[in-house]
């Protein structure tokens, strides 16, 4: 499951989701609509001991196909995401959080071809949090192992993932749903004695809008919130590649345009518009690097075209170990990039938290 397929996910169900009854398994669950009836609360600033997560014989899952994967380490990142599709459901029942949770399934393994769910964990709008792939929930009480899943491209043996119920581009998250992230990412990081520092977003590893805007705008947050939980200090905000797309407009992507002319792509004008030009030669750098379009691990992007996104697997490939004077095109980018603001504190070779810090 380390590698998988680079296309978008794709909507699963037309029409919104159907769901089915669980009360045969005796488990008590809220109506549609209704406010959020927690097991556990999962409050930010609670300690890290294990939030109530259903595991999958409970949500109902189907057997996976093939064995599961265990590696023997930890991960090193607890990743971050949103499903996006079906959307911001006003149902924050348990029994819509299990339905979820067999869609996901089943999109994965019918439609993707994978043998189970791709993330580790899922956590609804309601704020109840299921075990996603299959010992997933075993092996991070076991605190020295790790379920490899498929949620990342290219990252997969690194990484833990959360699938967030919801579209967090333009609104935020529900109270339940951050609470219980909250709660979630501090057991994990304790289970796993992982650093505040290394919660991420899908966007850190590959170029996607996931976890949304306005999530991916809280992840500081939620690293003190989860440093407070755990009774750490709460790091500073680590340096990231900024998402640029096709639409977007601005120094930075004038910047971009000045890289890619410099990589050879000299039919780019330089006129800070991500226009359509400027996403073909992004698609052919990426094609030329082996640089696969993302797959996201539940139902997100599927409305959602992201080819030609400018994110943190291609700036890579524009900002090599360059000095500012080492050509004119580089020199131009780095000029527009300190004329917006960007911080450059070396007059020698720009490495890559150089760049990060001129596109800031």
């Amino acid at each position: 499951m380390a590698s998988h397929s680079p296309l978008g996910r794709r909507s699963l169900l037309a029409g919104g989701l159907t769901v089915s009854a669980v009360g045969a398994l005796g488990l008590g669950v809220a109506s549609a609509g209704a406010a959020p009836q927690r097991t556990q609360p999962g409050r930010a600033g609670a300690d890290s001991k294990e939030p109530r997560i259903y595991d999958t014989q409970e949500w109902g899952a189907r057997e996976p196909d093939g064995q599961i994967v265990v590696l023997d380490r930890v991960p090193t990142y607890i990743v971050v995401h949103h499903t996006a599709e079906p959307g911001n459901s006003e149902d924050y029942s348990l029994e819509h959080a299990m339905q979820i949770c067999r869609d996901i399934q089943d999109f994965h393994m019918d439609g993707q071809g994978w043998g189970d769910t791709g993330q580790q964990f899922t956590n609804s709008r309601g704020g109840y949090a299921l075990e996603g792939r299959h010992r997933s929930l075993e092996v991070v009480r076991g605190g020295t192992q790790h379920v490899q899943g498929a949620n990342v491209a290219d990252h997969n043996s690194e990484v833990i993932g959360i699938e967030n119920e919801g579209l967090y581009s333009e609104v935020d998250v529900p109270e339940a749903l951050w609470d219980s992230l909250v709660s979630l990412v501090a057991w994990i990081a304790t289970q796993y004695d992982r650093p505040v520092e290394n919660i991420m977003g899908h966007r850190d590893f590959n170029s996607t809008e996931c976890p949304g805007e306005v999530l991916y705008g809280r992840l500081q947050e939620l690293r003190e919130a989860v440093a407070g939980a755990m009774g750490t200090r709460a790091p500073a905000a680590p340096l990231a590649w900024p998402l640029l797309k096709p639409g977007s407009s601005g120094p930075r992507v004038r910047a971009a345009q000045h890289l890619l002319r410099a990589a050879g792509f000299l039919s780019v004008r330089a006129d800070g518009v991500f226009g359509p030009e400027t996403k073909r030669a992004v698609v052919k750098l990426a094609d030329s690097a082996g640089v696969k379009p993302h797959t996201c691990s539940a139902l997100h992007h599927s409305k959602v075209d992201e080819t030609g996104f400018l994110g943190s697997d291609i700036w890579p490939l524009l900002t090599p170990r360059v000095t500012a004077g080492s050509g004119s095109e580089v020199s131009d980018a780095v000029t527009q990039l300190r004329r917006a603001g960007g911080e450059l504190k070396t007059s020698g070779v720009l490495g890559k938290d150089d760049w990060k810090r001129l596109l800031a």
